[in-house]
């Protein structure tokens, strides 16, 4: 199986809005419409069998009804090859409860974002949280390191995440971007002997502007093969995971860049998805 592991998608009714106020912001262009449909136009076109979505709660309200949405979205289209975690909020008052439903509904993990919730990984409101998703063997997926849309903040550094593994221990923990998107030298010196994850999602190749943008808030390069492969004689093969945080990097050439890697094919599959399959146990 091929799976992305990090993708997102919007209501249709916003989904065009959303997309255009994101990329504007970014100064990027999306390469879909941010709409379920075009996650699926999309898959086909880069042979992908499983898209996990990873909806982002940016206020407390939005919890319940994110979760809810994403529990009919998996009774409807599991079997088509999307499938969706949930959510929860720093500040959301009874997350302990909240995680039990989700853990429930059978979404298998939660999706944070400490630079869009503003609140560090390691405060204390979100070590809670991780305690009680490790508790109930929930899958957590954070945003780490810096943010295109967010230049100079950064909320989930190297340094928070060895914070928390070794405050909690061994949970399963996936820091997107590589760990920490544009923080890798210190993702390689500070988490290469965790237990953690880490994703492919928008961290190759490299960034292209939109055309009504003179210069990107970032250096557009991102990692190439040379410098993936440090990633991997690190972590192992066995603990990457592909994703591509679609719409913000096309499938198709995402996957090309794992494939055209000078690995083997036992470690390509691994990283293109039999380590999802063995986290997500399907």
């Amino acid at each position: 199986m091929i799976i992305d592991m990090h993708t997102h998608i919007f209501p249709d009714k916003i989904a065009a809005a959303t997309i255009d106020k994101l990329s504007r912001v970014a100064g990027i262009p999306a390469h879909t419409n941010g709409t379920l449909h075009a996650l699926q136009k999309s898959m086909e076109a880069a042979q992908i069998d499983l898209s996990v979505i990873l909806p982002v709660a940016t206020n407390t309200h939005q919890v319940e009804k994110i979760n809810d949405s994403a529990a009919a979205l998996n009774e409807k289209f599991s079997d088509a090859g999307i499938f969706s975690f949930g959510c929860i909020h720093p500040d959301f008052a009874n997350f302990r409860a909240e995680l039990r439903r989700v853990k429930n509904f059978g979404l298998k993990g939660i999706k944070i974002h400490p630079v869009y919730q503003d609140i560090n990984l390691d405060d204390a409101k979100f070590l809670r949280i991780l305690y009680r998703a490790a508790e109930l063997d929930l899958i957590v997926v954070t945003h780490a390191g810096l943010d295109i849309g967010f230049p100079g903040v950064v909320r989930c550094s190297p340094q928070m995440i060895r914070h928390v593994v070794d405050e909690i221990g061994n949970f399963k923990f996936v820091a997107a971007h590589m760990g920490g998107w544009k923080n890798w030298r210190d993702v390689l010196e500070l988490l290469g002997d965790t237990g953690i994850f880490i994703d492919t999602a928008f961290s190759t190749g490299e960034m292209i502007a939109r055309a009504d943008v003179s210069e990107l808030p970032f250096d557009a390069k991102l990692l190439d093969a040379t410098e993936f492969m440090t990633f991997v004689k690190v972590f192992g093969a066995d603990r990457i995971l592909f994703g591509t945080d679609s719409p913000w990097s096309p499938q198709k050439i995402s996957r090309e860049f794992v494939e055209n890697l000078p690995l083997d094919d036992v470690d390509k599959s691994k990283i293109l998805g039999g380590n999802a399959v063995r986290l997500l146990k399907v």
